[in-house]
Formats: structure tokens, C-alpha cells, sequence
């Protein structure tokens, strides 16, 4: 078989796989072109399941790319967000990749995915997402089937303290409009009734831009965060569009046409209200958002 055709066949299912284990879409992207580059030499007929190999290969270098940038992520000035992936990029919208459960495409997932070890997070992808059994999962790992048991169970109640729910459609519309109208008017009421007490907002600025260093917790905090950058004039400012970011909608401020800030938002576990803000400012992360070109909602 040619290996563009495999290539064309897998790229999103493999780009999907290393972006939730990296947190980064331009280093996912380059993780799978790079591999794909390698296998030139590969006798494709001596292969029993090409699926199940380049998912093994692409697993096994994220675990590679995330033993080296671990010192990298403790040096990280601020909260590390992982990078926000549009509808379109790699995005399990064929139900083959593995990604068809809505709860694997939200943002708020692959926050929950980076809180995991490198091996937790990849044998509960492995697992969860992609339904492998506990003996192909230690066969691509080179760990024994009863290890990779542990793990994923281990993981997988990390997962459940704080996993959500994805919401309704007309829940999701209107956050939307009661956040769209809050950024724009300075009255964030009807927002934060869709915001659970214990709610928390994170910002990543990298050590680019001014952000919060430490999480705000509670929505009285949140909500006085809120009203304080607005009342500064400068949080806010810009063209506000509505994107959707893997499955789930949020909002892209562009400035001078760049982007200068994604939000999105982590429901609770009834899908209901929300139980995180994620506010994702540093330039290094939103540089690949350059090209969106959704409907104008604030100027």
C-alpha cells in the first residue's frame, strides 16, 4: 500500500491521539509528520494491523516528546493550559478515529488529560477513547495486560473526580449569548447563574502576557476577577468571535486581526453549568488560531 494513502487514512486519527497526549496541536502536527517521514522503509504487507501499529508508534513518541518537556512544564511561569484545537483541525469527526464520544472532543477533556501521568494518559486513551483491550495496550506499552489494568483504573479515577458532561445545545447557546452580552456590557449576572460556587478560572499567559498566576477559585472571586479586568478596558477589548472548539463552543478575541485570547468553559457533571473558564493568552498558543474566520459578534 502506498504510504500516502496510509497517511491520508490515519493523519487525523494519529494527530488526534498526540494532541490530547501533548496538549499541542502545531507539536502533534509535526509529531505525525515526522513519523510518517520515518516509515518510508516499512514493509507495509508484513504489517497485521497498519491501525494498531501507527497508534503504537505515535503513542510511544508522544511519551517520548513529554519525557523530555517535562522540565520545561515545571519552569512554566503561571497555569500550563494545553493549546485550544478548532472543528476541522484532526478533530474525530469520522466515527472511526475512535473520538466519536462527545466527552473526548471538549477542551475541558484534555485539561483533564494533561493532569494524568504520561503513561496514565496514554493507556486511558488507549482504553477509553479508542477501546483497546488490556493486552494490545501493554503489547504497544511493553507493559504486562495486568499493569495496564492498574493504570487505567488508577486513571480512570483521577478522570471521574472531575470529569463532565457535555451540554445541551440550547444550554450551550445560552452561556454563549449571557457571556457574549457580559463581555460587552460589563454586567455578568445572567453569566454567572451558569456558574457553579465552586467554580474555577485559569488563565495562561506563559510569562507573555499578563495573566493570573494562581487559579481563582469560587465564582464570588470569579466574579470579581471579571468585573475588575473589565472595568480596566482592556481584557475585552477587540472583535470577540464565536468559534467552536473541539465539539463545544467558545470565543476567540482577535486585536489588530490577531489573536490576542481563547475562552472555553468545563461543564459540570450534568452538563448543566459551569464549572471552569479557561482563558488561554500566551501568543505561543494561539498563533495557529490566525486563520479563524467565524461571525463577528463584538467589535
Amino acid at each position: 500500500m502506498e504510504l500516502d494513502t496510509i497517511y491520508q487514512r490515519y493523519k487525523r486519527l494519529l494527530q488526534a491521539i498526540a494532541y490530547r497526549m501533548l496538549g499541542s496541536v502545531a507539536d502533534a502536527e509535526d509529531l505525525v509528520h515526522d513519523l510518517f517521514l520515518s516509515l518510508d522503509r516499512v514493509r507495509w504487507e508484513d504489517v497485521d494491523n497498519e491501525r494498531a501499529y501507527l497508534v503504537k508508534m505515535t503513542t510511544n513518541r508522544c511519551l517520548n516528546v513529554l519525557k523530555s518537556s517535562r522540565r520545561q512544564r515545571e519552569a512554566y511561569i503561571g497555569e500550563w493550559l494545553p493549546e485550544l484545537q478548532r472543528v476541522g483541525e484532526g478533530e474525530g469527526e469520522d466515527p472511526a478515529d475512535g473520538f466519536e464520544k462527545k466527552e473526548t472532543l471538549s477542551y475541558a477533556f484534555v485539561v483533564l488529560l494533561q493532569r494524568l501521568s504520561p503513561l496514565e494518559r496514554a493507556v486511558f486513551l488507549l482504553k477509553e477513547a479508542l477501546d483497546y483491550d488490556y493486552r494490545e495496550i501493554g503489547e504497544m506499552l511493553g507493559k504486562s495486560d495486568v499493569n495496564c489494568r492498574k493504570i487505567f483504573s488508577r486513571a480512570r479515577r483521577k478522570v471521574q473526580q472531575e470529569r463532565s458532561l457535555a451540554p445541551a445545545t440550547a444550554t450551550a447557546e445560552q452561556l454563549a449569548d449571557a457571556f457574549a452580552l457580559a463581555a460587552k456590557t460589563g454586567q455578568f449576572g445572567d453569566f454567572l447563574k451558569l456558574v457553579t460556587e465552586d467554580a474555577v478560572l485559569i488563565t495562561d499567559g506563559g510569562g507573555k502576557v499578563r495573566s493570573a498566576i494562581f487559579p481563582i477559585l469560587s465564582r464570588r472571586r470569579i466574579a470579581a476577577f471579571l468585573e475588575g479586568v473589565y472595568a480596566r478596558g482592556n481584557f475585552f477589548r477587540g472583535e470577540l468571535r464565536r468559534v467552536r472548539f473541539g465539539g463545544e463552543q467558545g470565543f476567540l478575541l482577535l486585536k489588530d486581526g490577531k489573536p490576542a485570547k481563547a475562552i472555553c468553559f468545563g461543564w459540570d457533571e450534568r452538563g448543566e453549568r459551569i464549572r471552569a473558564v479557561y482563558v488561554v493568552l500566551n501568543p505561543d498558543k494561539l498563533r495557529h488560531l490566525a486563520n479563524e474566520r467565524p461571525r463577528t459578534i463584538q467589535d
